[in-house]
C-alpha cells in the first residue's frame, strides 16, 4: 500500500482475510480498497488458493450468474486440477513417517508389526487426501460434500445448455457418492427418459470410489491387528454443503422442495412451511410481529412487547449503573468500531451490586428473570425438543462517541454468525475455533429505541445482501439460530445510547454459562429466606 502497488496490497488483505473472515479491521481495509482509484475485481485473488479450489469458486460465481457454459467449463477444470492434486498429495504421503503417539513402537515392537504400523500410517495419510484437497488454506474443517458438489453443479449446467449425454453421465457419476438420493435418481429418470437410453457414471470416479473403499478396508484391518482404533471421516457423508441457493443447483434450500429437472417449467420453486417454529408464546402480552417468511430466511423471528416500558426503563437505569466499559469485551471500550463505547455488565454482576446496596435488589433480579422469560420464549418458539441452556447473558449500551460520526461507513458490529466463521468469499461459515460452535439460538431483547441507525440487519452469506432490518424498541425481541443460515450485523449508532440484553443459549449443558449456575445459587438462597424486600446482604449471604 505505501509503495502505491494497489494491485498487490488488495491480493495480500484478500488472501489474509481467506484465512481469517472474523478478522475486523482486514475486512474493513478490503473495503476501503473497492473505492480506490485503480483498484479492480480482479485484483482481489487469494495468492494461497490451490487451483482446483479456484477453478471451482469461479465456478459457482459464473453458475450463479446463469453463465452455465463458462461454469460448466470450470467445474470440469477444477475436477481435473483436483486429480491431479490427489496424485500428489499422496505421493508425498511415502517416504519417512513420524507420529509422535506412536513412538513406543521403536523398541516394544517386531521387524515386521514396525513395517506394518509404517504402511498402515502411510494408507492412512493416502486416505485422508480426501480431506486435504477439499479444506481451505488456512482453515481447519473441510468443504462439506466439496467433491459430489462438482458433479451436482455439473449435471444442472448441463442440462440447461442441453447436453442431456453429459448431464446424466454427472448425474450418475453424483449417485456413486449419495447412492439414495431421491432427487438424482429423478433427474436421471428424466434425462434417461428424454435421451431414450440409459447412461454410465465416469470411469474415473468409479476406479477412484473403488480404491477409497478398499483403502477403507484395509486400514480397519490394519489398526483393528496393532489395537489402534480406526474411525474414517466420510467427508461426502451429506448431500450438501451449506442449504442454499448457491450450494444445491436445483436453486431451493434446506426449507425448499427440490423439484427435478422433469418438472421444472421455470426456475420457480415452492416453499414447502415445514419451519420448525410458531410454538406457544407463554405469555399473553408477547406476540410475534415478523416471523422467517417476513425476515426471508430460516428459524428467525421477531416478538413485541415481551418487557413492558417500566421495566425497559428499570433495566435501563441498572445498565447505567453497573454496566464496566469493555465487559464482555475482554477489556475493549471499542471492540467492534471506534466510533462507538461498549459498556456490558453479567446477572451475577448485578446480584452483586445489589448485596452491595449499590443497587436496588429488585433491578438486579429482574434482569435475571427477563433473562430466564426470553429463554422460555425462544425455547419454545422454536419448539425445542430438550432444554435451551444459558451460555452467555449481557446486558449492554452503545454509545455513538460525539465528534466521531461524519462520513461513518463501518457498522456497530461487522456481519458474523454466532457459531460459526463466516467465510462470504467462499460461501461457508466454518465451524470451527475460535467461533463459539456450541451455541445453538441467540436473542436480542431492545431497552430502548430513541438514539440514531442501530438497526439490527440480516444478510445473504455474502455478508453485504440485506434480508431483513429490524429497528429496536422497548420491548422487542429478535431469536433466531447461531448458525451460517443466519449471518447478521447492525448498522452504525451515529447519536445515542442504544440498549439490550444479549442473550445465546446451547443445547449442551456441558456449555451451560458458569455466571448464570452461581447467579442461580444466590436467587436460591435468597428466596429460601423470603428476603427479597427487607434485606442486609451481608448478614444474609
Amino acid at each position: 500500500m505505501q509503495l502505491n502497488q494497489l494491485d498487490k496490497a488488495a491480493a495480500a488483505a484478500h488472501t489474509y482475510f481467506q484465512a481469517n473472515p472474523e478478522h475486523v479491521e482486514m475486512g474493513q481495509n478490503l473495503e476501503q480498497y473497492k473505492t480506490l482509484e485503480g483498484v479492480e475485481e480482479k485484483h482481489f485473488i487469494d495468492r494461497e488458493a490451490r487451483p482446483h479450489q479456484r477453478a471451482f469458486s469461479a465456478g459457482v460465481k459464473l453458475y450463479d450468474k446463469g453463465d452455465y457454459e463458462g461454469a460448466a467449463s470450470l467445474f470440469e477444470e477444477a475436477l481435473t486440477e483436483y486429480y491431479k492434486a490427489d496424485v500428489e498429495c499422496r505421493a508425498l504421503c511415502e517416504g519417512p513417517q513420524q507420529f509422535q503417539e506412536q513412538n513406543h513402537v521403536l523398541y516394544r515392537y517386531s521387524l515386521y508389526e514396525l513395517i506394518s504400523d509404517h504402511y498402515t500410517q502411510v494408507l492412512h495419510c493416502k486416505h485422508e487426501c480426501v480431506r486435504d484437497l477439499a479444506t481451505r488454506p488456512g482453515r481447519l474443517s473441510p468443504m462439506e460434500n466439496y467433491l459430489p458438489l462438482h458433479y451436482d453443479y455439473l449435471q444442472f449446467a448441463y442440462f440447461q445448455v442441453n447436453n442431456l449425454e453429459e448431464a446424466l453421465s454427472c448425474a450418475l457419476t453424483y449417485l456413486l457418492f449419495h447412492e439414495g438420493a431421491e432427487f438424482m435418481i429423478e433427474n436421471v429418470e428424466h434425462f434417461s427418459e428424454s435421451l431414450g437410453h440409459d447412461g454410465q457414471p465416469r470411469q474415473e470416479v468409479v476406479q477412484y470410489l473403488q480404491r477409497h473403499k478398499q483403502e477403507l478396508e484395509l486400514l480397519q484391518i490394519g489398526t483393528e491387528n496393532l489395537g489402534i482404533p480406526y474411525t474414517e471421516g466420510n467427508y461426502w457423508s451429506s448431500l450438501g454443503g451449506r442449504e442454499d441457493a448457491n450450494r444445491i443447483p436445483s436453486g431451493t434450500d434446506g426449507w425448499m422442495e427440490y423439484v427435478p429437472i422433469s418438472e421444472k417449467k421455470d426456475t420457480s420453486v415452492t416453499v414447502v412451511q415445514e419451519l420448525r417454529e410458531g410454538g406457544p408464546l407463554l405469555y399473553d402480552s408477547v406476540r410475534v410481529t415478523l416471523n422467517s417468511v417476513n425476515l426471508n430466511g430460516t428459524q428467525r423471528v421477531v416478538f413485541d412487547d415481551v418487557i413492558s416500558e417500566d421495566e425497559c426503563s428499570e433495566l435501563k437505569h441498572l445498565a447505567h449503573t453497573t454496566t464496566i466499559s469493555g465487559d464482555g469485551y475482554r477489556g475493549k471500550m471499542s471492540p467492534h468500531t471506534p466510533n462507538e463505547r461498549f459498556e456490558g455488565t453479567t446477572v451475577l454482576k448485578t446480584l452483586q451490586y445489589g448485596y452491595e446496596g449499590r443497587v436496588p435488589l429488585r433491578s438486579a433480579r429482574l434482569f435475571y428473570d427477563i433473562s430466564e422469560k426470553a429463554r422460555q420464549i425462544v425455547e419454545s418458539y422454536f419448539m425445542l425438543n430438550s432444554t435451551l441452556h444459558f451460555s452467555y447473558t449481557h446486558l449492554v449500551c452503545r454509545t455513538a462517541i460525539t465528534g466521531q460520526q461524519d462520513h461513518r461507513i463501518d457498522l456497530s458490529h461487522p456481519i458474523h454468525a454466532d457459531n460459526c466463521l463466516l467465510d462470504p468469499e467462499a460461501n461457508e461459515c466454518w465451524k470451527e475455533p475460535p467461533a463459539y460452535t456450541y451455541r445453538d439460538y441467540s436473542a436480542l431483547l431492545y431497552l430502548n429505541g430513541d438514539f440514531e441507525g442501530g438497526e439490527f440487519i440480516f444478510t445473504e452469506m455474502d455478508a453485504k445482501t440485506i434480508t431483513a432490518s429490524v429497528k429496536p424498541q422497548c420491548g422487542r425481541m429478535v431469536g433466531f439460530s447461531s448458525g451460517g443460515e443466519n449471518p447478521h450485523g447492525v448498522r452504525a449508532v451515529t447519536r445515542g445510547q442504544r440498549c439490550a440484553v444479549a442473550l445465546w443459549f446451547t443445547l449442551d449443558p456441558l456449555y451451560r454459562e458458569l455466571e448464570r449456575l452461581q447467579a442461580d445459587e444466590v436467587i436460591q438462597a435468597l428466596e429460601n429466606q423470603h428476603l427479597w424486600t427487607q434485606i442486609n446482604p451481608k448478614d444474609e449471604l
